[in-house]
């Protein structure tokens, strides 16, 4: 069967290229400096390694994404009446870019700066995302949502492990903090085509207002309307707490593998090289499957696989069995978000997409405030990250509840 090139490289599938290329850039920061080296680099050296290290490390998660959940409505609103997401996106993303370049100059003890600068890059980050997600809509049509969501996290996660391998000799040579402006360039040179190339939905306003007062409004009538919205008020309280516990096993995965089995940083760049691999796997193939038997079903799969991974990890004692976990966890990595980001698509009103998107950014946001610094308050108190991993389960079981009750319709 001959390749048909002129469909692949159509003004569809470029577009989708495009976006998916942004998310190719950005997960060098949530790997790098979320989830992997600057995550351990914090609790060893610049926390010098102390229990309460993990508390400090959930509080700059907690007070960041508190910071998204309150502002992404009025982002979402505003982007929708002006129409001007990428302007929003390029803010955020030179706000993530910079400040975790600055991450370079943050040394043992010095624990207050090191938080700031990662609430800024995290804030820059989280909040890009409200407008990166809305443009789902516009590049692909309902019956693909989930297989486009799918590439997206898959192009992601080979971003990822792109990354990883640059930072790989930083790391085991020594030279961590030279990892994190590594990252931020990565960032930059490969976000660089959306901004050039993806068109926005332009169209001529007249402000009578300020965008602070037109986001309060409409996000004001869209509170007040929720009733009408029940459906899609039901599954981003699902999505709130199930999300929750994929927020915070993301989060402390590095510094568990560090602190309760004793990984080297050689060992856990395999480690995550390895999840990596398997969440394109799990991103694409549950993408295909959200489209075949429906999204619910589907989330519903990815968070048993959930369940599997809290309850190994919680009880596994060698090296080995971690990095078998690591190859589950990644099929449920990426694959939850995407199939969830997919469903809220169908779900959403097409004239309210980017301010709802900014309500789904408030429940996902603000879901990665409690889980964490539940997670560190217990490890901190206990002396137990197995103890602390556990309360995860809770926040799943919660949201696979919440789903049951959502209707998988399409939204009028």
């Amino acid at each position: 069967m001959l390749i048909n090139w002129k469909k692949i490289f159509s003004e569809k599938y470029r577009k989708v290229f495009y976006w998916a290329l942004f998310d190719f850039a950005n997960t060098s920061f949530s790997i790098t400096i979320v989830t992997f080296v600057y995550a351990v680099y914090f609790k060893e050296t610049v926390a010098n390694n102390q229990p309460i290290g993990d508390f400090y490390w959930s509080l700059g998660t907690g007070i960041s994404m508190m910071i998204v959940a309150l502002i992404s409505p009025f982002l979402g609103a505003i982007a929708d009446h002006s129409a001007g997401k990428k302007r929003f996106l390029l803010f955020f993303t030179l706000l993530c870019i910079l400040s975790t370049a600055s991450l370079y100059f943050i040394d043992e003890g010095k624990i207050i700066e090191g938080l700031i600068l990662f609430i800024l890059a995290n804030i820059g980050f989280e909040a890009g995302l409200v407008f990166y997600d809305a443009f789902l809509p516009e590049i692909s049509d309902e019956k693909n949502y989930g297989r486009t969501s799918g590439f997206g996290f898959a192009m992601g996660y080979i971003g990822s492990f792109a990354s990883l391998m640059i930072v790989y000799p930083l790391v085991v040579n020594d030279l961590v903090r030279y990892s994190f402006p590594a990252s931020a360039l990565f960032f930059l040179i490969f976000s660089i085509p959306l901004f050039l190339f993806l068109p926005d939905t332009k169209k001529k306003i007249q402000l009578e207002k300020s965008y602070f007062r037109i986001g309060l409004e409409r996000i004001t009538f869209t509170i007040k309307h929720i009733k009408n919205y029940k459906n899609l008020g039901l599954f981003l309280l699902a999505f709130f707490f199930y999300i929750e516990g994929v927020n915070t096993a993301i989060y402390f995965s590095g510094i568990y593998a560090k602190s309760t089995l004793h990984f080297s940083f050689s060992e856990l760049t395999f480690f995550f090289m390895i999840a990596q691999t398997t969440a394109v796997l799990g991103s694409i193939l549950f993408g295909i499957i959200a489209d075949s038997i429906g999204q619910k079903k589907t989330i519903y799969m990815t968070l048993i696989i959930w369940f599997v991974v809290i309850i190994s990890a919680s009880l596994i004692q060698s090296k080995i069995g971690f990095f078998v976990i690591g190859i589950i966890a990644g099929l449920g990595m990426g694959s939850t978000q995407s199939v969830s980001r997919s469903l809220m698509s169908k779900l959403t009103p097409e004239n309210k997409k980017t301010e709802f998107f900014g309500f789904y950014s408030f429940f996902g946001k603000s879901s990665a405030i409690f889980g964490p610094i539940v997670f560190g308050f217990v490890s901190w108190q206990s002396g137990s990250q197995r103890l602390a991993i556990l309360t995860t389960g809770l926040f799943f079981t919660i949201g696979m509840i919440l789903l049951s009750k959502v209707k998988e319709e399409r939204a009028t």
